[in-house]
């Protein structure tokens, strides 16, 4: 394809994505990639250490930054399924829940909603954000929620399945990934029945399994900063193909 062909085609996804979500994306993101070919890519978080290497004979440092490692768990359909083999390319954005919350987790679901009518298909716009694009939701009150319970709670929200994954499973693994791959809790734990992870955040993981970004899930303005965000790591993803 032609770069005024793809030049086009980005203006139409992003508008696609403004008119959805309900708010104009930053005119200034567009220009930028459109003129020169480079944008501002989201930062890498929790870095892990420091290698260097020898570079055209100079001494180049690289942060090495954390990659989230895998999980499997049972998804809304019934189906075991793995975050990292079965979304192999795609990136994830994740936010933790449980189906009996009357306050925080029906807004916070709401909100990803708003993600994912963002990067639906139209079918007057060939949008391929929908299927470069997960979104997770993962129960943290799995021992009562079942898949068929999230099943019922993912229709609720007239949830896409296809696209959009609510996960149950060992508390333990849960917990575990929310807490030492995911860093959403710094609460102390003891690993108890009373061991409750309450957390409005999400986050967004590229395709390499890096940390790309932490949302606050109940704040407007940061779930379009989440959506924008998406729609970068996507043509970062592109842009690695040249």
């Amino acid at each position: 394809m032609s770069s005024k062909g793809s030049s086009k085609k980005l203006i139409l996804v992003l508008l696609a994505i403004a008119v959805s979500v309900g708010v104009p994306l930053s005119m200034f993101l567009t220009a930028k990639y459109l003129k020169v070919d480079k944008i501002d890519l989201p930062d890498y978080y929790l870095p892990e250490g420091v290698q260097t290497r020898v570079e055209d004979g100079k001494t180049v440092t690289d942060t090495v930054y954390h990659q989230v490692s895998d999980i499997t768990l049972t998804n809304q359909l019934g189906n075991k399924v793995s975050l990292n083999k079965d979304l192999a390319g795609k990136v994830v954005v994740i936010n933790f829940f449980f189906a009996r919350c009357p306050s925080v987790c029906p807004k916070l679901t709401s909100n990803m909603i708003l993600l994912q009518n963002a990067f639906r298909k139209n079918p007057k716009v060939r949008n391929e954000l929908e299927q470069d694009v997960q979104l997770v939701s993962m129960t943290v009150n799995p021992e009562h929620d079942s898949f068929p319970v999230l099943r019922d709670y993912a229709d609720r929200f007239n949830v896409n399945h296809d696209h959009w994954w609510f996960l149950t499973g060992s508390k333990q693994d849960i917990y575990n990934f929310a807490r030492n791959e995911l860093r959403v809790s710094v609460q102390p734990t003891e690993g108890g029945v009373e061991d409750f992870i309450h957390t409005e955040k999400i986050v967004l993981i590229d395709k390499d399994r890096y940390i790309r970004g932490y949302y606050d899930g109940l704040d407007s303005a940061d779930i379009k900063r989440c959506a924008e965000d998406v729609v970068i790591l996507t043509l970062e993803k592109k842009h690695k193909k040249r």
